[in-house]
């Protein structure tokens, strides 16, 4: 039996944590592996700083959510040429997101990556001291990499189902 989209998303995403690192990017490069027309090295770069909720702040939010939530406004966000946007679609990337932000509500309880290591390995790291202890509290073995997958599952399930009926249909569940 043939994978889905999603789950495919999430075994990219997952491994690519494992292996990588660097959250947000690690989602995104999860989603251009399922949707390769989308592939976009500006955005890839421009995730770098992204990572444990901003420069491995952990206070931000979890860069897996930023990574997914980047792809889906690069689909249906406004654009530079169109800034003053008289069409809105600003909005549609926002409720788009918002869809993104309640899984993780449903999954984790919070949007933020110190939280969410919280209630996934039972305490946060600060990352720039700690990252042994990050490492084996299953950081990048089990912890943040089924973060990672998850938003990858999400967000490539999202744009599939958009695809598939229409913004509008999406929008209105």
């Amino acid at each position: 039996m043939s994978k889905s989209v999603g789950e495919k998303a999430y075994e990219k995403g997952f491994a690519n944590e494992r292996d990588f690192g660097g959250c947000a990017q690690c989602a995104i490069a999860a989603l251009y592996d399922v949707f390769p027309e989308l592939k976009n090295e500006d955005v890839f770069r421009a995730a770098t700083g992204l990572g444990a909720g901003v420069g491995l702040s952990t206070r931000g939010n979890c860069g897996a959510l930023t990574g997914a939530v980047l792809m889906v406004s690069q689909l249906y966000g406004r654009d530079l040429t169109n800034i003053a946007d008289p069409e809105k679609k600003r909005f549609v990337a926002y409720r788009l997101g918002k869809k993104l932000v309640g899984k993780f509500l449903a999954e984790y309880g919070t949007v933020t990556c110190g939280e969410i290591q919280t209630k996934i390995m039972g305490r946060s790291f600060d990352l720039y001291t700690e990252w042994n202890e990050f490492l084996a509290a299953g950081g990048h073995s089990t912890a943040c990499t089924s973060v990672v997958g998850n938003a990858a599952k999400w967000a490539a399930e999202l744009i599939t189902e958009v695809r598939q009926k229409g913004v509008e249909e999406v929008l209105k569940t």
